[in-house]
């Protein structure tokens, strides 16, 4: 199945619909005009072919309600017909997909193909979308959006380095030596947004993109020219994928922050 066999011949109806509507406007100025000015004959033959046109239109419409009903949605999904068309249309788009039917990843956004519902969740928001073409597109349309969106990496970084400074006190007690150790980054996740409601709206994947960004930045220090270094966790499932700035696929788990000893001492001297 592929839903372009729908959609292509059901815009030559749309097309003749539109201009039969052209038509029934043209019409009915033509019975208003000859109304006003009295002209029954021409009345007359007007409302004929406005009728005409609307029993064209009608026929017109149920035509198109039937191509409409014909075309099995849930097995189209189900069938995994869906998917494979909308990788290709966000291959050519440009856009970035990884994960397996139903459930993909499209950086930032979880996108699941719900064909019980119909339906294609992102990011928890659903949307009514049959078409694989249009899911690429209206997923580009939404990356672009954010990528456009203002983002100060350094001020991200202080913010980051607050969550880190906080937990790692938190936790020092349960760590021998120095507090410059990695923590995960799903951690200091949780600790900038404590509480579970707040995390709806700033989501793991919205504090990845963060990452990402931040990954792909120049800045380096902090404010008090603390430096820090991304590294790998001990489980997959404490990882999160990022983009680097190429678009290339990585994975984190960790954040350091820590101070060079070279930059201390210049500092001192």
């Amino acid at each position: 199945m592929d839903y372009e066999d729908f959609y292509q011949p059901f815009k030559f109806k749309e097309k003749s619909a539109k201009e039969t509507l052209r038509r029934q406007q043209t019409s009915f100025q033509s019975i208003t005009r000859n109304a006003e000015k009295g002209d029954l004959k021409s009345l007359a033959k007007d409302i004929a072919t406005m009728e005409a046109l609307i029993s064209e239109q009608v026929m017109l419409l149920q035509e198109m309600r039937e191509m409409a009903e014909d075309f099995d949605v849930r097995t189209y999904m189900e069938n995994g017909d869906y998917s494979k068309q909308m990788l290709s249309c966000c291959e050519n788009a440009g856009v970035n997909v990884t994960g397996e039917h139903p459930i993909y990843e499209v950086f930032p956004y979880k996108v699941k193909i719900d064909s019980d519902n119909q339906e294609i969740i992102i990011n928890r928001k659903k949307l009514l979308c049959a078409r694989p073409q249009y899911l690429a597109t209206n997923l580009k349309k939404r990356r672009d959006k954010l990528m456009k969106a203002n983002f100060n990496a350094s001020v991200f970084l202080e913010e980051l380095a607050t969550a880190y400074d906080t937990l790692a006190e938190s936790k020092r007690k349960e760590t021998t030596g120095s507090r410059d150790h990695a923590l995960l980054l799903r951690d200091l996740h949780k600790c900038m947004v404590p509480m579970q409601r707040f995390r709806r709206e700033y989501d793991i994947q919205s504090f990845a993109f963060d990452i990402s960004r931040l990954y792909a930045s120049d800045v380096e220090f902090t404010k008090n020219r603390r430096q820090f270094s991304f590294g790998t966790a001990r489980y997959p499932s404490q990882m999160i994928r990022i983009l680097d700035k190429n678009g290339n696929e990585d994975f984190v788990g960790t954040i350091q922050f820590f101070t060079n000893d070279s930059d201390s001492e210049t500092t001192n001297e």
